[in-house]
């Protein structure tokens, strides 16, 4: 907490209003302000001061708290109406459980087996489960709106229950076709031609590929020997 007992009079507050107007305090927690406030509030008698110095204490409250000119008014407000400044504490609303972990796992369990069908299908599910069958279990879950079903799949409950997988889909991807170019009279299209120069005492001989453009090829190269000797890209 900041040491200030040097500042007793208002008057030494305003100077030092006066001659620290670049200084930041920093490294006071929430409560360590209201605590501080409070002595300040205090130390210089806050009530008993004229109207003029009551704004020098607030403007050094501002300061050292970095509070706005209406927060530093409220907390003296509930000063002078409580006689003390004490931080409360927020605690969050929770609505209560309308759903129980058990039956959030019914959920999943009729989702694994049919397969995620829709809301509405798998509500009818359930339905059926208590009216039908008779399994009292399902007889609170059953009631869901389709709507609250949705977010009970998206809870971090129902995911750590279920596990779903999509299986990714292959994809045909062509590198090269077996066919007789067809450039229709258009460059860029090639044909590629093996040919084998032929075996020499049981040794494989090698094998050329010639690869030629299309438009070319019809006019220096023998007709197509049919599939399985030409790819196009």
């Amino acid at each position: 907490m900041m040491n200030d007992r040097q500042l007793q009079t208002v008057e030494q507050v305003r100077q030092f209003l006066e001659g620290s107007e670049a200084v930041e305090f920093r490294g006071l927690t929430a409560n360590g302000k209201y605590n501080w406030i409070q002595e300040v509030l205090i130390r210089f008698k806050y009530h008993f001061l004229k109207r003029d110095e009551k704004g020098v204490i607030r403007q050094y409250a501002e300061k050292v708290t970095g509070y706005s000119r209406s927060q530093v008014t409220r907390l003296i407000a509930e000063y002078k109406r409580t006689g003390r400044l004490q931080k409360t504490e927020y605690r969050r609303h929770h609505f209560p459980r309308r759903y129980t972990r058990s039956e959030i796992e019914l959920l999943a369990k009729t989702d694994e087996l049919h397969e995620w069908l829709s809301g509405p299908a798998t509500k009818k599910i359930m339905e059926r489960e208590c009216e039908v069958y008779g399994h009292a279990e399902f007889s609170n879950i059953s009631r869901i709106s389709v709507a609250h079903l949705y977010n009970l799949r998206r809870s971090n409950t129902y995911r750590n229950m279920t596990r779903r997988f999509t299986k990714t889909k292959s994809t045909v991807s062509k590198i090269g076709e077996r066919a007789k170019p067809d450039p229709k009279g258009q460059p860029g299209y090639i044909w590629i031609d093996t040919v084998h120069q032929g075996d020499i005492n049981g040794h494989k001989g090698i094998y050329h590929i010639n690869a030629v453009d299309e438009i070319e090829a019809a006019y220096k190269m023998p007709p197509y020997r049919g599939p399985g000797k030409s790819l196009i890209f």
